[in-house]
Formats: structure tokens, sequence, C-alpha cells
């Protein structure tokens, strides 16, 4: 029975990691029968050079969610600040449909805003600028029009400045500033969010203007553990498990 709708980010999927892309195959393999539907709130990809240069492992990938939405789940993907030149194309070919970020929607009752999280980090004044410039339609053109094995090199010393400039970063400003958290929250008149990004799984609840306090799901990455949400008629949960417990528990997600 479809009765779940489940929130994923941060795999930062990478054929150099086959143990995190076996652990995704089992997670659609275990969620199969109740998934309703499936949010991938960006980095699914540790890096993304273009739809026309998905490399044979992507495929499968695309494939395996291909068929996922033909069993009834509904696929939704979102840009990161690595796959941010995925686009609509590679979607379809999931079986899904490309998010705006931010992006609000109804889960089971609740006005819930998605976001895959690096807009809410003001306080990294350099890394807002450098995604201003990435998601320029124009720059993306421009980047896209270039010649993969170009793109290729331009992916690696992207990734390459991004770590050297973390590593001399103060932890705090790689984090959410509170005042942009709320100005979300009130922009989009909602009192639960759900996003990735900073890698720091977690549950905030904070006051709102009426007596429901405010929810924001922090999602993990998939580096050691998998961490997702699981939403129902219930309410909402964020789990996580370790590979041997996935293993071990197909079909009880």
């Amino acid at each position: 029975m479809k009765q779940h709708t489940y929130f994923i980010s941060d795999l930062h999927l990478d054929e150099s990691r086959p143990g995190v892309l076996l652990f995704f195959h089992r997670f659609l393999d275990a969620i199969e029968p109740s998934a309703s539907a499936l949010y991938i709130l960006g980095d699914f990809f540790e890096a993304w050079i273009g739809d026309d240069a998905a490399a044979p492992w992507q495929n499968e990938i695309a494939e395996r969610l291909e068929r996922l939405s033909q069993s009834g789940c509904d696929i939704f993907l979102m840009h990161g600040n690595r796959d941010f030149l995925l686009g609509d194309d590679f979607a379809k070919r999931c079986g899904g449909t490309l998010l705006p970020d931010p992006y609000v929607t109804d889960i089971y009752g609740r006005k819930v805003v998605l976001l895959h999280g690096d807009s809410l980090c003001t306080d990294d004044v350099r890394y807002q600028k450098f995604r201003s410039l990435t998601r320029d339609q124009a720059w993306q053109r421009t980047v896209l029009a270039r010649p993969v094995e170009d793109r290729l090199k331009l992916a690696a010393q992207l990734r390459t400045m991004s770590q050297a400039d973390n590593s001399t970063k103060a932890q705090d400003i790689m984090d959410v500033n509170a005042a942009a958290v709320a100005g979300c929250f009130d922009r989009t008149d909602c009192d639960v969010m759900i996003h990735g990004h900073t890698h720091r799984p977690a549950l905030h609840a904070t006051p709102g203007d009426g007596a429901t306090p405010r929810l924001r799901y922090v999602l993990g990455d998939w580096h050691e553990h998998m961490h997702y949400i699981r939403a129902n008629e219930d309410g909402i949960r964020l789990l996580r498990l370790s590979p041997d417990h996935l293993a071990k528990s197909a079909g009880d997600l």
C-alpha cells in the first residue's frame, strides 16, 4: 500500500563510492512497496556537468528511479550546490519533476516548504556570491555549451576550490542563519520546513505566530549512515539507518 512520502538529500553519489550507490539502490527496493512520493532535495550527485554528459552509472540510477515511478511513486528532484546543472531532461528520464528552490507543498495536511538549504547560510558571504553566479541562467548556458572535457575540468576545479575554502571557514558560518530561516517561514506562510545541505541532521522547533511551533527538519548526508524523512498520516519522522540495518529491514522503512 502506497502510504508514505520520503525525503532525502546530500547523497553525493559518485562512482568512486560504490558502497553508497549500492546503499541507494537497496533503499529504493525497500521503499518501493509503500512509497507514494520521493523528494530528492539536492546534492543527489557529487557533481553534475550536464544532462548530455551522464555516465552509464548515472543512467542506471535514472532507469531505477523511472521504475519506481512506474510503481506509483511520484519522483521530485531539486538542485543542490553540487548538481545545480541538473536539468529537466534527466528529471524526465527518472520519471520525475525538477522543483524550484524553495518549493511549497502539502504533506498530509501540513503546509511544508522544501529547499536544499544553502540559501539559508547567509553568513557565508563568499558562498552566496558563488551561488548567485552558478544559478544564473546565462552563466549556465555558457558552461553547458562548452565541450564535456572542459566541463569535467571545471567541476574538478570547483570541487577543489570548495574543499580548500571550507577548510578555512568557521563552522558556524556554514550553518543556517536564524533570520534567514525565520524569513523563509514568513514568506512561505509555512510552519514546517525540510532541507539538507549542512549535513547536520536534527529537528529544530521555534516559536511561530500562533500556538503551533515552527518545525525545521534537517536531513543528513549518506557518507556513513542513511538519513531520511518518512511522512505519513501519523506525522513526520527524521530517521537514520546503517547499511547493515537496511540489509536486514527491506520493506520496513
